[in-house]
């Protein structure tokens, strides 16, 4: 069972709502508030990692609510974003450099409805070859960026929803409520393969988890002031 503690005592035995900021990793905005805490002596852990040219809610515990981390990261996500269609990266986002699609005819608005719904439910996902994932107790990015290839095998994640909130192509932005385990990026490059264009991740934020919520989650400069505060109590 979650339990959660007043938005004023968050960081002696609470969880905290961040704000990720884009290129920053997850563990960047944990080592951020261990070092406002340092004198606290406070544990700090996050509860769920959020790619580094992702923005938004990464969710932190403080002391002994780390002990909630696993039951939060099971919790369903939520994701607002874009996918780029006529190119394809290594990566499946910006993290590398974008190929374009020779001789590709953009698709319509129906047919990019449809892929959405392929892409819903319970389907079979392969990891992105840069990713957290682990072979042969190496995380996957290490190999791919020593230019290794790799076979991931696939698994089975749920895509709750998948709605396409915008079409001003080659931008198709999307709202998707998943699993976790579901990677955002896969997704853009099979939603990619279904039109028959390629596609990857152009933007991606995180807006909720479980019932937390992005709208109710600290800024950096907002945990700071937040921080100070509490010391000057």
């Amino acid at each position: 069972m979650i339990t959660t503690t007043p938005v004023n005592k968050p960081l002696q035995e609470g969880i905290l709502l961040m704000n990720k900021p884009l290129h920053w990793t997850s563990f960047n905005v944990v080592k951020k508030v261990r070092y406002l805490l340092k004198h606290k002596g406070y544990k700090v852990g996050h509860a769920g990692t959020l790619d580094p040219l992702a923005t938004g809610l990464v969710i932190l515990c403080t002391g002994k609510t780390t002990k909630q981390i696993e039951s939060i990261q099971a919790q369903p996500k939520e994701y607002t974003g874009s996918f780029f269609l006529g190119a394809t990266t290594s990566s499946f986002d910006l993290e590398t450099e974008p190929i374009p699609t020779k001789d590709c005819t953009l698709p319509t608005a129906e047919s990019i409805q449809q892929a959405a719904l392929r892409l819903t439910g319970e389907i079979e996902q392969i990891p992105p070859i840069f990713s957290a994932v682990k072979v042969d107790g190496r995380r996957a990015y290490k190999y791919a960026r020593e230019g290794s290839e790799l076979n991931l095998k696939s698994r089975k994640v749920i895509v709750y929803e998948f709605e396409i909130t915008n079409i001003e192509l080659p931008l198709v932005c999307f709202r998707i409520k998943c699993s976790k385990g579901t990677y955002i990026r896969s997704l853009a490059n099979d939603f990619g393969k279904i039109l028959g264009v390629g596609a990857y991740l152009n933007s991606l934020c995180r807006t909720q988890i479980g019932e937390f919520t992005l709208k109710d989650a600290f800024s950096i400069e907002g945990i700071e002031k937040l921080i100070a505060e509490n010391e000057a109590v």
